[in-house]
């Protein structure tokens, strides 16, 4: 009876973990379609999203902690908790470089030079990092969290690709360009950090599945 309880429990971890993620997914949206389609509706929510992901993030750790003072969980039910409770720190950070994203896109409303690089498929490829990371965990998949560990690669050769693009508007229009070229590259990079973050989410996953993390 008390390992059904516990059970449920760890659904429960699992399905709060999903909400947080997909709180994650929104505001990366949000903040990103909100520069693009300069919205600030869509800013704004990207910023109020971050207030929700730390509340959320603070009622996982909360209930992380109630799990191990209660249960005394060992082997892989310890490794699950406690990679949920580093998973969550790296869905935080994700929320602040959302919301930092949104924010920076306030100076660049109204400047058509955001829609020639590949800011949105940058975005787009953080979201599918994130989606699977967390997929992976509540699945206990092995090969999905080592795959999204790989895609972090693409996500690294679009923010080269994106600095490259910069560059050659920069040569092309000269000093004017500048400023506006330097605030998307930090966009760029804000993504990047997004990615790294989503490929920590994986390396936890794969600990809590093996016992073993890169570096480790």
């Amino acid at each position: 009876m008390m390992r059904e309880s516990y059970r449920r429990r760890l659904d429960t971890l699992h399905s709060e973990l999903i909400r947080l993620g997909a709180f994650c997914e929104d505001a990366i949206a949000c903040a990103v379609k909100g520069l693009l389609n300069d919205d600030p509706a869509l800013r704004n929510k990207a910023t109020e999203l971050e207030k929700d992901i730390d509340m959320k993030e603070r009622e996982i750790e909360t209930f992380c902690v109630r799990l191990l003072l209660r249960e005394q969980p060992v082997a892989g039910d310890l490794r699950q908790i406690t990679a949920a409770q580093h998973m969550i720190t790296d869905m935080e950070r994700i929320g602040d470089q959302a919301e930092n994203i949104a924010e920076l896109s306030r100076f660049l409303e109204g400047n058509g030079i955001k829609n020639g690089v590949h800011i949105g498929d940058m975005a787009d490829a953080t979201v599918r990092m994130l989606t699977d990371s967390v997929d992976a965990f509540v699945a206990s998949d092995f090969e999905k969290a080592q795959a999204v560990i790989e895609y972090d690669r693409e996500v690294d050769a679009l923010f080269k690709m994106i600095k490259g693009e910069l560059i050659d508007m920069i040569s092309a229009n000269g000093r004017e360009t500048v400023e506006v070229c330097l605030d998307l590259l930090m966009i760029a990079k804000y993504l990047e950090r997004i990615g790294d973050h989503a490929q920590n989410i994986a390396e936890w996953v794969v600990y809590s599945i093996t016992g073993q993390r890169k570096g480790n």
